[in-house]
């Protein structure tokens, strides 16, 4: 799957937000993420529970599928993000949203924050 793709893969989670995608200056797989990153962290902060597990499946989806810059901007951006989106979530709801995350990005999680600084 490339760039692409995973805009289509998206706005058939969130149909909204194709015209932010499309809107965007710099179209790459970087982008995408970041944009697609950052409507999970507003889901995150409104607890709109239903869409966003939805859209933490879709983001495995795009990293187990995605190409190798793909892959790179999912790590990169979402999983590095983890720990600002859900940074003022009672520990209950963060171990949810966890739940809804893939043992691939967990793992790739864990190795961010515990590699972090050495």
């Amino acid at each position: 799957m490339n760039y692409l793709e995973a805009v289509q893969e998206i706005t058939n989670v969130i149909p909204e937000i194709e015209i932010e995608l499309k809107n965007n200056i710099s179209q790459n797989s970087y982008s995408v993420i970041q944009t697609f990153t950052d409507k999970i962290k507003n889901m995150i902060r409104q607890n709109d529970r239903n869409i966003l597990f939805k859209c933490l499946k879709k983001m495995d989806e795009i990293y187990r599928n995605g190409d190798v810059v793909l892959k790179n901007a999912v790590e990169t951006t979402f999983v590095y993000s983890l720990d600002n989106c859900t940074a003022f979530c009672s520990e209950e709801y963060r171990k949810v949203i966890f739940s809804h995350i893939s043992q691939d990005l967990q793992k790739i999680y864990s190795r961010q924050i515990y590699s972090h600084g050495t």
